[in-house]
């Protein structure tokens, strides 16, 4: 499949180049203006190496060349998706940084397209191969599982269901000798886990698959040792314990495995893809941004006596603290005044929100109402504290208050904008309702989610939506 794949995105570099100097005809017949003409061919046939190693690499790390029998088609092309993306970040980073001004980005960005379309479609094909081949029989891989309660009569069932995985079932093995010979779920009882060694010289087994309770988990280890010697391949089903929340992985410490159950967010390239346009995003804007940051800075020099900027101590993930920057909206002395106001607390729980808060300077409410004092937290998002999107950041008084189940909410990066602002801001007033909005975000995350809270927040912003 690498050598394949390579050959598809060689295709693609060249087709590309042709479709690209076809374009420029097209639009130099039509007058359009702005559009060049790419340099000759031999110009960026150097290019063409990295941009398959940039796709290979990053194929391997989302796990396309892993085997696809239990992957749906939606999966196979997801990591189609992410690899041409972060490959096509990747390579333009390059680009920038080594200054290749000669690089069309124009070609480029149709090169990893027509390289995504070929990639796409020679997965559709080699699926579809592949699921025919086995439906027919062939290309099977032959299992014994291990167990016959109701865990296992679900794997089962499951297997049943796909047959275009290309999985059969031999039999079942059990710790008990009296249902040997049985016949369970459509499969018989080949005998019991300690005469595993008899059943695999007698039968052929490529796999064998544990779907056992907790309570055997000692009385395998043999079975899974002598199954090591013979060179088969040994699964363990890890759904030991019913949690609601945190999904069950596999991992490891150097040599040490674990099975890790996780309940925040693991898309590893997606993070990372996350902490990048983070990075882009909030440098691009502090710079775009700057003489708007001088005009606040006079508002709020001209308004009260005392810094321009307020900082206070916030917590991040898992309960770090960082120092939150904001434009001051207001008294110097806000915080000392805070216990005299607390009677007219607006919202439940550990949050003082007051919508005609006295200690607010002349420009402080419209600053507020538009969110424009928090356009310092863009430096925040800059050195890591905090990401574009996320949960806000609380001080550190009101997460000692926390209780268990919300403390959850420090299980991801803070950000400028969430649910919460765009879907109630100020106008929820119960904290509990609050925190739900912000575990719902870390349930549901994705790039994608992230991108339509962007958008949705732009006019909160802009007509002050919700804001007190």
């Amino acid at each position: 499949m690498i050598w394949l794949d390579a050959l598809l995105i060689a295709a693609a570099f060249f087709v590309s180049y042709s479709l690209r100097n076809q374009l420029y005809d097209l639009l130099s017949y039509l007058s359009l203006p702005n559009f060049y003409k790419t340099y000759p061919l031999q110009h960026y046939l150097g290019m063409l190496p990295l941009i398959i190693i940039a796709w290979v690499a990053t194929l391997r790390g989302v796990g396309s060349y892993q085997h696809t029998r239990g992957k749906s088609t939606f999966e196979i092309q997801g990591e189609l998706f992410w690899a041409g993306l972060i490959s096509l970040v990747v390579f333009a980073g390059l680009a920038f940084f080594l200054k290749l001004d000669f690089v069309s980005r124009s070609f480029i960005m149709l090169t990893f397209l027509i390289a995504w379309l070929f990639l796409a479609l020679e997965r559709v094909f080699l699926l579809k191969t592949l699921r025919s081949l086995r439906r027919k029989g062939h290309n099977l891989r032959y299992l014994l599982v291990a167990g016959t309660g109701k865990r296992a009569q679900s794997f089962l069932r499951r297997v049943e269901k796909h047959p275009e995985w290309g999985f059969r079932i031999q039999g079942l093995v059990d710790l008990h000798p009296e249902l040997k010979g049985n016949i369970m779920g459509g499969y018989p009882v080949l005998g019991t886990i300690e005469e595993i060694p008899d059943i695999l010289e007698n039968i052929v087994v490529d796999e064998v698959v544990f779907v056992v309770p907790r309570s055997w988990l000692e009385k395998i280890e043999e079975a899974i040792l002598y199954c090591e010697q013979l060179g088969k391949k040994v699964n363990i089903a890890v759904d030991l314990y019913t949690t609601k929340i945190a999904k069950a992985h596999y991992g490891g410490l150097h040599d040490f495995p674990f099975i890790t159950f996780q309940s925040t967010p693991d898309k590893v390239w997606q993070l990372m893809l996350k902490r990048i346009l983070d990075i882009l995003s909030s440098f691009t804007a502090l710079i775009l941004l700057s003489p708007l940051f001088v005009v606040i800075a006079l508002m709020v020099k001209s308004s009260s006596n005392g810094p321009v900027f307020f900082k206070q101590i916030r917590c991040t993930l898992s309960g770090r603290v960082f120092t939150m920057y904001k434009f001051r909206t207001m008294v110097v002395d806000a915080e000392s005044r805070l216990e005299s106001l607390t009677q007219h607390n607006e919202m439940s729980g550990p949050v003082f929100k007051m919508a005609d808060d006295p200690r607010l300077i002349r420009f402080g409410k419209w600053l507020r109402k538009f969110s424009l004092d928090e356009l310092p937290q863009l430096f925040n998002v800059l050195m890591g504290d905090m990401s574009i999107v996320g949960p806000r950041p609380p001080i550190p008084s009101e997460v000692k208050r926390y209780k268990p189940w919300q403390r959850r909410r420090l299980s991801m990066r803070p950000g400028l904008t969430c649910i919460w602002q765009v879907e109630g801001r100020n106008r929820i007033v119960n904290f509990d309702e609050w925190m739900q909005l912000d575990l719902r975000y870390i349930d549901n995350w994705s790039l994608w989610l992230d991108l339509k809270l962007c958008f949705k927040t732009i006019p909160a912003v802009l007509f002050g939506i919700g804001a007190k």
